[in-house]
């Protein structure tokens, strides 16, 4: 069997966040491991770190690839991405389910296409622009 090498990678900041929220790895890791099972990839590991005086890192290991958070509760600020391989697992859908739990008040992404022999970048601008022509 030939795998692709197909995969899709979505990175979002987020700014605004409560900072009990982004201060909390336990909590984090749970929502983190939800949104996985939310995309439908398969967890295979969790390690997470929470750091003094603040901030966390969580890092979910999937059978697709990877969802990852790392905070800045002073700065209110968070970066999350996440990456899939193939066309099954859909990695916004995690994204999404992180930023609606999040509830930030500003938000940046990016989604990037894989293993096409090109890294192709959409931004939601891009799509916006795409539209209006």
């Amino acid at each position: 069997m030939e795998y692709s090498t197909f995969g899709r990678h979505v990175a979002v900041d987020t700014w605004g966040v409560d900072f009990d929220k982004l201060n909390s790895a336990e909590w984090l890791q749970a929502q983190m491991v939800e949104a996985a099972e939310t995309c439908g990839a398969t967890v295979l590991s969790v390690q997470s770190k929470q750091f003094e005086p603040q901030g966390a890192t969580v890092l979910v290991l999937l059978s697709e690839s990877h969802l990852s958070i790392h905070t800045y509760p002073e700065r209110g600020f968070a970066a999350i991405d996440c990456y899939t391989c193939g066309e099954t697992v859909d990695p916004q859908l995690a994204i999404d389910h992180m930023v609606s739990v999040l509830k930030p008040e500003k938000t940046y992404a990016k989604k990037l296409v894989r293993g096409l022999g090109e890294l192709r970048v959409e931004t939601p601008e891009m799509k916006q622009a795409a539209l209006v022509k």
